[in-house]
Formats: C-alpha cells, sequence, structure tokens
C-alpha cells in the first residue's frame, strides 16, 4: 500500500490557503433522520474556505452549489440521475433507502478567490461502472498570481481496501512530477497516502500536499461543528487544512 513517503518538499503560496474535503453522504444524517440538509452542509463547509473538495453529492445538486456556496463550481457525475425531478421527490420520501439510486453521485470542487481555476479541469475514470459503482478523479490547476497548484479530489472505492487501493495508486500516477500540489479525497483506506507527498491522517479522509508548507495540519472537525441536534452532518466528519 502507499502510506506517504518521505517528506515533501515545501515552498510558501500568496496567502494561507483554507482547504476542506467532506463526503456529503448525499445530505444526510448520521444517525438516519429520514431527512437531507444539503443545501445547509454546503454552506457550512465553504464559508471560509478557499478550496473545497466535496464527495456523493447528488448529481442534480451540481448546478445548485454555486449559489449555495459562492464559489465556482467544476463538477464530475460518476452515476447519473434518473428520472429527473420525480426521482428526486421519491428519494426524499426514503432518502436513506434510496440513496444515490435515483438522484445519482457526483464529485465536485469549489474554488473560491482569490484563486481561480485554469481552463482545462479533467475527469478521470478510476473504475469502470460494474459490479460496483464508477469512480472518478477530478483534476485541475488553480491558480492566484503566480502560483498555480494542482488540485485533484478522488472518491475511492468503499469496503475493498484492495480496489481502492489500486485507485489512489492511479491517481498517484496522475499527480506524478514536482510541481505543487493538493490531493483531497475519501481514499476509504485508513492512513492510505502517496509517495511524495505530506504523510496521511489516520482516517480515510485526506489532505495530501506536496510543494507546499502546512500552517495548520489535516484535522477533522469537532462533532459540535456539524451538529444539527442530537444528530450529526454526514457520517464523515469535514477534513481542514490551513496552508501557509
Amino acid at each position: 500500500m502507499l502510506r506517504g513517503h518521505g517528506r515533501a518538499a515545501y515552498t510558501t503560496s500568496p496567502l494561507p490557503l483554507v482547504v476542506r474535503t467532506w463526503n456529503l453522504y448525499h445530505g444526510r444524517t448520521k444517525p438516519n433522520s429520514g431527512r437531507t440538509h444539503l443545501e445547509r452542509m454546503v454552506r457550512l463547509v465553504s464559508a471560509g474556505a478557499h478550496l473545497v473538495a466535496l464527495q456523493e453529492v447528488p448529481s442534480w445538486a451540481l448546478g445548485r452549489l454555486e449559489a449555495w456556496s459562492g464559489a465556482a463550481v467544476l463538477g464530475a457525475v460518476a452515476r447519473p440521475a434518473r428520472l429527473g425531478t420525480v426521482g428526486r421527490r421519491l428519494t426524499s420520501i426514503a432518502p436513506d433507502l434510496l440513496r444515490s439510486g435515483l438522484n445519482g453521485q457526483a464529485n465536485a470542487l469549489l474554488v473560491r478567490a482569490p484563486y481561480e481555476a485554469e481552463a482545462g479541469h479533467r475527469v478521470v475514470e478510476l473504475r469502470a461502472a460494474g459490479a460496483l459503482e464508477r469512480r472518478v478523479c477530478q483534476l485541475v490547476r488553480v491558480r492566484a498570481g503566480e502560483r498555480a497548484i494542482l488540485l485533484a479530489n478522488l472518491h475511492a472505492t468503499a469496503h475493498f481496501d484492495d480496489l481502492a487501493t489500486e485507485e489512489v495508486e492511479r491517481v498517484a500516477d496522475l499527480v506524478g512530477g514536482e510541481e505543487p500540489a493538493i490531493v483531497c479525497g475519501d481514499f476509504n483506506v485508513r492512513g492510505l497516502g502517496l509517495p511524495g507527498f505530506s504523510p496521511p491522517g489516520r482516517g480515510i479522509d485526506q489532505i495530501l500536499v506536496r510543494g507546499l508548507r502546512f500552517a495548520e495540519e489535516p484535522a477533522a472537525w469537532k462533532p459540535e461543528r456539524r451538529a444539527i441536534g442530537p444528530r450529526l452532518l454526514s457520517d464523515h466528519a469535514p477534513v481542514e487544512a490551513v496552508i501557509a
């Protein structure tokens, strides 16, 4: 397995850069409540952040993210939505049962000024649809002034560590080189990292950097930051880092 080999070479970026990653769980809560809170979650995780990587976004919601976050949005559909508004209404009746079956599933990157996404956003298929869900990785360069950073967002296969590790190894090839880079996402294997990048955290949700220095190391939000009454928004905690 890839576990983050050695230390990354660090340089500086134009300003403290707040980066977050969050698996939105299709807007659901833990424990399940039979309701979704997608807009609330997007507004929460995007507030005060420059770059946000999202996973398990209902495909239909990609067109709403800009209004909810105030950021530029790059989306990548892994599983298309079905039946349009009818599918959404059916899912709203039983979101804990239907999940992505009708609403589809996507990844998204939110980019806020002073950073801007360059042309050439790529969506690379890590695993084709079959017995398991299709998995993709987003790749784009973001720029603030003269500083450009390669940004990646992935959601690896769940419950099969060997498959998830293969997908992360593919991402390692996609981001190979020495340019400053940030790789975010749900790796679905605990402590899985990338060669030449900063060491991974203990969980499955990662923010890894190369050629950049952390002012604040990646850390999961405390439960109270995503609490809604007795429940938590999503079964994942957002992970946040600040790059100096």
